[in-house]
């Protein structure tokens, strides 16, 4: 179990979050929406219990599809979120971590939209589209 609090938050300070408890996994997303939605080639996040986040300061929240909601600052615009629209999952996004090398990604998804310039090296598995059921 992961003993210390999980804790970020985004570029000018206004919003912040902290996390208890084990991760779901952490993973990098290849996929064109996280993509286009944190404006790099990968998205590389630490997925929690919804229940276990707690976060202070202003959020928006964009639908990016029927199942994802994307939470960002809207003073900085930072991205900081891909929450489950059931709200069973939130997932943080590792650069907005205060600790960013805490966590080391365990697998890759949606290596079909993979950039071809990106090379993580090692043996890191990875998916076509989404994790097996």
């Amino acid at each position: 179990m992961v003993a210390e609090a999980i804790a970020g938050g985004c570029l000018c300070g206004a919003c912040r979050y902290e996390a208890h408890g084990e991760p779901v996994d952490v993973r990098i997303c290849h996929c064109r929406k996280c993509q286009k939605a944190t404006g790099a080639p990968l998205y590389a996040r630490v997925r929690m219990p919804g229940d276990a986040v707690t976060i202070s300061g202003p959020v928006g929240w964009y639908p990016s599809s029927e199942h994802v909601l994307r939470g960002f600052c809207p003073n900085c615009g930072t991205s900081l979120f891909a929450r489950r629209a059931d709200g069973v999952t939130i997932s943080l996004m590792m650069g907005s971590l205060d600790d960013p090398d805490r966590f080391t990604p365990t697998g890759q998804i949606w290596m079909s939209s993979k950039q071809a310039w990106v090379d993580l090296g090692g043996d890191l598995p990875g998916y076509e589209e989404g994790p097996p059921a």
